[in-house]
Protein backbone atom coordinates (compact mmCIF):
# COMPACT_ATOMS: atom_id res chain seq x y z
CA UNK A 1 0.00 0.00 0.00
CA UNK A 2 1.39 3.37 -1.22
CA UNK A 3 2.40 5.32 2.27
CA UNK A 4 0.26 8.58 3.06
CA UNK A 5 2.37 11.62 3.33
CA UNK A 6 2.60 14.23 5.68
CA UNK A 7 1.46 16.84 3.54
CA UNK A 8 -1.62 14.21 2.82
CA UNK A 9 -2.43 13.48 6.41
CA UNK A 10 -2.25 17.03 7.50
CA UNK A 11 -4.85 17.93 4.58
CA UNK A 12 -6.99 15.16 5.60
CA UNK A 13 -6.96 16.23 9.25
CA UNK A 14 -7.77 19.29 8.42
CA UNK A 15 -10.82 18.24 6.20
CA UNK A 16 -11.81 16.01 9.25
CA UNK A 17 -11.89 18.61 11.62
CA UNK A 18 -13.62 21.30 9.17
CA UNK A 19 -16.48 18.50 8.68
CA UNK A 20 -17.33 17.66 12.36
CA UNK A 21 -17.01 21.23 13.25
CA UNK A 22 -20.01 22.13 10.04
CA UNK A 23 -21.91 19.04 11.69
CA UNK A 24 -22.07 20.43 15.06
CA UNK A 25 -23.00 23.70 13.64
CA UNK A 26 -25.97 22.26 11.58
CA UNK A 27 -26.95 20.19 14.59
CA UNK A 28 -27.02 23.37 16.80
CA UNK A 29 -29.06 25.74 14.71
CA UNK A 30 -32.71 24.05 15.58
CA UNK A 31 -32.20 24.89 18.89
CA UNK A 32 -31.11 28.13 18.07
CA UNK A 33 -34.51 28.75 16.25
CA UNK A 34 -36.88 27.29 18.94
CA UNK A 35 -35.01 29.27 21.75
CA UNK A 36 -34.16 25.84 23.48
CA UNK A 37 -30.86 24.69 25.12
CA UNK A 38 -29.83 21.11 23.29
CA UNK A 39 -31.26 19.15 26.21
CA UNK A 40 -34.93 20.55 25.81
CA UNK A 41 -34.53 22.83 28.48
CA UNK A 42 -35.63 26.86 28.45
CA UNK A 43 -33.17 29.55 28.85
CA UNK A 44 -35.24 31.14 31.76
CA UNK A 45 -35.84 27.61 34.05
CA UNK A 46 -32.42 26.56 34.80
CA UNK A 47 -31.34 26.19 38.32
CA UNK A 48 -28.58 28.29 39.92
CA UNK A 49 -26.54 24.87 40.28
CA UNK A 50 -27.57 25.13 36.28
CA UNK A 51 -26.54 28.38 35.78
CA UNK A 52 -23.24 27.56 37.43
CA UNK A 53 -22.71 25.29 34.96
CA UNK A 54 -23.25 27.35 32.25
CA UNK A 55 -20.69 30.17 33.51
CA UNK A 56 -17.87 27.51 33.72
CA UNK A 57 -18.58 26.35 30.16
CA UNK A 58 -18.83 29.84 29.21
CA UNK A 59 -15.55 31.09 30.50
CA UNK A 60 -14.02 27.82 29.50
CA UNK A 61 -15.07 27.52 25.84
CA UNK A 62 -13.25 31.23 25.71
CA UNK A 63 -10.30 30.20 26.66
CA UNK A 64 -10.06 26.48 25.37
CA UNK A 65 -10.95 27.59 21.85
CA UNK A 66 -7.60 29.94 21.29
CA UNK A 67 -5.49 26.82 23.16
CA UNK A 68 -7.11 24.58 20.75
CA UNK A 69 -6.22 26.56 17.54
CA UNK A 70 -2.96 27.25 18.74
CA UNK A 71 -2.43 23.46 19.89
CA UNK A 72 -3.99 22.42 15.54
CA UNK A 73 -1.63 25.39 14.72
CA UNK A 74 1.38 24.10 16.33
CA UNK A 75 0.54 20.31 15.30
CA UNK A 76 0.00 21.60 11.50
CA UNK A 77 3.33 23.74 11.93
CA UNK A 78 5.61 20.46 13.34
CA UNK A 79 4.12 18.94 10.37
CA UNK A 80 5.38 20.78 7.51
CA UNK A 81 8.77 21.17 9.33
CA UNK A 82 9.58 17.90 9.52
CA UNK A 83 7.86 17.01 6.16
CA UNK A 84 10.57 19.38 4.51
CA UNK A 85 13.29 17.59 6.67
CA UNK A 86 12.26 14.51 5.56
CA UNK A 87 12.88 15.31 2.08
CA UNK A 88 16.22 16.19 2.64
CA UNK A 89 16.11 19.99 3.85
CA UNK A 90 18.71 20.91 6.85
CA UNK A 91 16.66 22.91 9.39
CA UNK A 92 18.05 25.40 12.41
CA UNK A 93 15.80 27.69 13.85
CA UNK A 94 16.28 31.07 13.24
CA UNK A 95 14.70 34.56 15.48
CA UNK A 96 10.95 35.27 15.11
CA UNK A 97 8.92 38.52 15.28
CA UNK A 98 8.85 39.74 18.78
CA UNK A 99 6.78 43.04 19.84
CA UNK A 100 8.54 45.60 17.51
CA UNK A 101 11.19 43.67 16.92
CA UNK A 102 13.52 40.54 16.82
CA UNK A 103 13.52 37.98 19.43
CA UNK A 104 17.11 38.22 19.21
CA UNK A 105 19.29 40.71 21.82
CA UNK A 106 20.66 42.53 19.10
CA UNK A 107 19.79 45.95 19.78
CA UNK A 108 17.67 47.46 16.34
CA UNK A 109 18.20 44.37 14.53
CA UNK A 110 18.27 45.40 10.69
CA UNK A 111 16.51 41.55 9.74
CA UNK A 112 13.76 40.76 12.37
CA UNK A 113 12.29 37.31 12.62
CA UNK A 114 14.99 36.33 9.40
CA UNK A 115 18.45 35.39 10.27
CA UNK A 116 19.41 32.13 12.66
CA UNK A 117 19.40 32.28 16.32
CA UNK A 118 23.28 30.58 16.15
CA UNK A 119 26.08 31.44 14.53
CA UNK A 120 27.18 28.03 14.20
CA UNK A 121 23.76 27.69 12.25
CA UNK A 122 25.50 25.84 9.32
CA UNK A 123 27.02 23.27 11.61
CA UNK A 124 23.31 23.04 13.79
CA UNK A 125 21.19 22.70 10.17
CA UNK A 126 20.42 19.26 10.29
CA UNK A 127 17.78 16.48 8.99
CA UNK A 128 17.36 14.80 12.20
CA UNK A 129 13.89 14.01 13.56
CA UNK A 130 14.39 13.99 17.46
CA UNK A 131 16.49 17.29 16.96
CA UNK A 132 13.78 19.12 15.38
CA UNK A 133 11.30 17.82 17.60
CA UNK A 134 13.69 19.19 20.62
CA UNK A 135 14.28 22.39 19.02
CA UNK A 136 10.13 22.81 18.62
CA UNK A 137 9.73 22.12 22.01
CA UNK A 138 12.18 24.60 23.46
CA UNK A 139 11.33 27.16 21.28
CA UNK A 140 7.59 26.59 20.25
CA UNK A 141 7.38 30.69 18.69
CA UNK A 142 11.22 30.20 16.73
CA UNK A 143 11.45 30.59 12.95
CA UNK A 144 13.36 28.00 10.90
CA UNK A 145 15.82 28.54 8.25
CA UNK A 146 17.12 25.91 5.93
CA UNK A 147 20.98 25.61 4.80
CA UNK A 148 21.49 26.02 0.73
CA UNK A 149 24.41 24.55 -0.66
CA UNK A 150 24.33 21.33 0.69
CA UNK A 151 21.05 19.08 -0.73
CA UNK A 152 19.19 21.89 -2.42
CA UNK A 153 19.60 25.36 -3.90
CA UNK A 154 17.09 28.45 -3.97
CA UNK A 155 16.34 30.34 -6.84
CA UNK A 156 15.00 33.76 -4.92
CA UNK A 157 12.89 36.25 -7.10
CA UNK A 158 10.60 38.88 -6.68
CA UNK A 159 6.63 37.97 -6.39
CA UNK A 160 5.27 39.33 -9.35
CA UNK A 161 7.96 37.91 -12.12
CA UNK A 162 7.71 34.73 -9.51
CA UNK A 163 4.05 34.06 -10.64
CA UNK A 164 4.92 34.71 -14.24
CA UNK A 165 7.73 32.31 -14.24
CA UNK A 166 5.53 29.70 -11.85
CA UNK A 167 2.71 29.46 -14.80
CA UNK A 168 5.46 28.96 -17.47
CA UNK A 169 6.78 26.45 -15.75
CA UNK A 170 3.69 24.82 -14.57
CA UNK A 171 2.68 24.49 -18.32
CA UNK A 172 5.57 23.45 -19.23
CA UNK A 173 5.35 20.61 -16.36
CA UNK A 174 2.04 19.60 -17.90
CA UNK A 175 3.44 19.27 -20.99
CA UNK A 176 6.64 17.27 -20.33
CA UNK A 177 6.48 13.10 -20.65
CA UNK A 178 6.40 10.84 -17.70
CA UNK A 179 9.41 10.00 -16.42
CA UNK A 180 11.06 13.42 -17.64
CA UNK A 181 13.60 15.14 -15.36
CA UNK A 182 11.17 17.36 -13.05
CA UNK A 183 10.67 20.76 -14.28
CA UNK A 184 9.68 22.55 -11.18
CA UNK A 185 9.96 21.70 -7.53
CA UNK A 186 8.79 23.32 -4.09
CA UNK A 187 7.54 26.96 -4.25
CA UNK A 188 7.54 28.95 -1.53
CA UNK A 189 6.37 32.51 -1.24
CA UNK A 190 7.86 34.80 1.19
CA UNK A 191 5.85 37.30 2.66
CA UNK A 192 4.52 39.26 -0.13
CA UNK A 193 7.81 40.75 -2.50
CA UNK A 194 9.42 37.46 -2.45
CA UNK A 195 9.41 33.96 -4.15
CA UNK A 196 11.49 31.07 -3.60
CA UNK A 197 12.30 27.99 -6.16
CA UNK A 198 13.88 24.90 -4.51
CA UNK A 199 16.21 23.40 -6.77
CA UNK A 200 19.12 20.85 -6.67
CA UNK A 201 21.89 21.99 -6.04
CA UNK A 202 25.34 23.03 -7.87
CA UNK A 203 27.27 23.92 -4.47
CA UNK A 204 28.90 20.72 -3.79
CA UNK A 205 31.18 19.90 -6.55
CA UNK A 206 33.27 16.39 -5.96
CA UNK A 207 36.29 18.60 -7.12
CA UNK A 208 36.48 21.81 -4.70
CA UNK A 209 38.31 23.61 -8.16
CA UNK A 210 35.26 23.20 -9.80
CA UNK A 211 33.14 25.46 -7.49
CA UNK A 212 32.48 28.87 -8.92
CA UNK A 213 31.42 32.19 -7.29
CA UNK A 214 28.78 33.77 -8.85
CA UNK A 215 27.24 37.05 -8.59
CA UNK A 216 24.07 35.90 -7.94
CA UNK A 217 24.89 34.23 -4.62
CA UNK A 218 24.02 36.32 -1.67
CA UNK A 219 22.78 36.35 1.35
CA UNK A 220 19.18 37.43 2.77
CA UNK A 221 20.20 40.47 4.69
CA UNK A 222 21.69 41.68 0.75
CA UNK A 223 18.19 42.14 -0.47
CA UNK A 224 17.42 45.72 -0.66
CA UNK A 225 21.34 45.90 -2.84
CA UNK A 226 20.02 43.04 -5.07
CA UNK A 227 16.25 43.24 -5.61
CA UNK A 228 15.97 41.16 -8.71
CA UNK A 229 17.35 37.54 -8.63
CA UNK A 230 19.00 36.14 -6.11
CA UNK A 231 20.99 32.31 -5.85
CA UNK A 232 21.37 30.83 -2.22
CA UNK A 233 23.37 28.48 -2.56
CA UNK A 234 26.66 27.48 -0.24
CA UNK A 235 27.13 29.61 2.86
CA UNK A 236 23.54 31.37 2.49
CA UNK A 237 19.78 29.81 3.92
CA UNK A 238 16.15 30.75 3.10
CA UNK A 239 13.28 31.43 6.07
CA UNK A 240 11.33 28.32 5.90
CA UNK A 241 7.33 27.65 5.73
CA UNK A 242 5.64 28.40 8.04
CA UNK A 243 7.58 31.49 9.57
CA UNK A 244 6.23 34.68 10.99
CA UNK A 245 7.52 37.88 9.73
CA UNK A 246 7.02 41.38 11.56
CA UNK A 247 4.04 43.26 10.31
CA UNK A 248 3.09 40.60 7.67
CA UNK A 249 -0.27 38.32 8.64
CA UNK A 250 0.85 35.72 5.44
CA UNK A 251 4.64 34.89 7.02
CA UNK A 252 6.28 32.65 4.43
CA UNK A 253 3.78 29.76 3.56
CA UNK A 254 4.20 26.94 0.54
CA UNK A 255 2.54 27.05 -2.72
CA UNK A 256 4.12 23.86 -3.60
CA UNK A 257 5.22 21.85 -0.43
CA UNK A 258 8.25 19.19 -0.82
CA UNK A 259 7.32 15.87 -1.30
CA UNK A 260 9.94 13.16 0.21
CA UNK A 261 11.47 10.99 -2.44
CA UNK A 262 10.57 13.40 -5.14
CA UNK A 263 13.69 14.79 -7.10
CA UNK A 264 14.22 18.55 -7.23
CA UNK A 265 14.75 19.86 -10.40
CA UNK A 266 18.38 21.38 -12.07
CA UNK A 267 18.52 25.03 -11.21
CA UNK A 268 19.74 25.90 -14.79
CA UNK A 269 16.83 24.56 -16.12
CA UNK A 270 14.61 26.84 -14.18
CA UNK A 271 17.31 30.04 -14.59
CA UNK A 272 16.36 30.79 -18.12
CA UNK A 273 12.59 31.42 -17.38
CA UNK A 274 13.29 33.19 -13.87
CA UNK A 275 15.59 35.44 -15.99
CA UNK A 276 13.22 36.23 -18.39
CA UNK A 277 10.62 36.90 -16.17
CA UNK A 278 12.51 39.45 -13.89
CA UNK A 279 13.77 41.42 -17.35
CA UNK A 280 10.17 41.27 -17.93
CA UNK A 281 9.04 42.69 -14.50
CA UNK A 282 9.69 46.96 -14.30
CA UNK A 283 11.50 47.39 -10.55
CA UNK A 284 10.13 51.10 -9.85
CA UNK A 285 11.22 51.06 -6.15
CA UNK A 286 14.08 53.71 -4.67
CA UNK A 287 14.06 55.72 -8.02
CA UNK A 288 15.04 52.56 -10.65
CA UNK A 289 13.08 52.81 -13.43
CA UNK A 290 14.87 49.57 -15.23
CA UNK A 291 14.11 46.01 -14.58
CA UNK A 292 17.11 43.96 -12.75
CA UNK A 293 17.02 40.67 -13.53
CA UNK A 294 20.37 40.36 -12.08
CA UNK A 295 21.64 41.71 -8.70
CA UNK A 296 23.02 45.13 -9.30
CA UNK A 297 26.06 46.83 -7.26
Amino acid sequence: MERESRIAQWLRRRAERAAERAERTAAARPDARDGTTGTGTAPGRRSREGSARSGVRRWGGRGGQPAAEAAEAARDRETLLLTAAEAGFPLAPAAHPSGYGCSCVRIGCPTPGRHPVSFAWQTQATTDRAQIERWLRAEPDANFITATGRAHDVLDVPAEAGYAALARLEEREGAADPGAEPVLGPVALLGEDRMLFFTKTRGTPEDEDEWWPCELDSHPETMEEHPGLRWHCRGSYVLLPPSRLPDDGQGVRWLRPPEPGTALPEPLVLLETLTDACAEYALTADGREEAAPWPVR
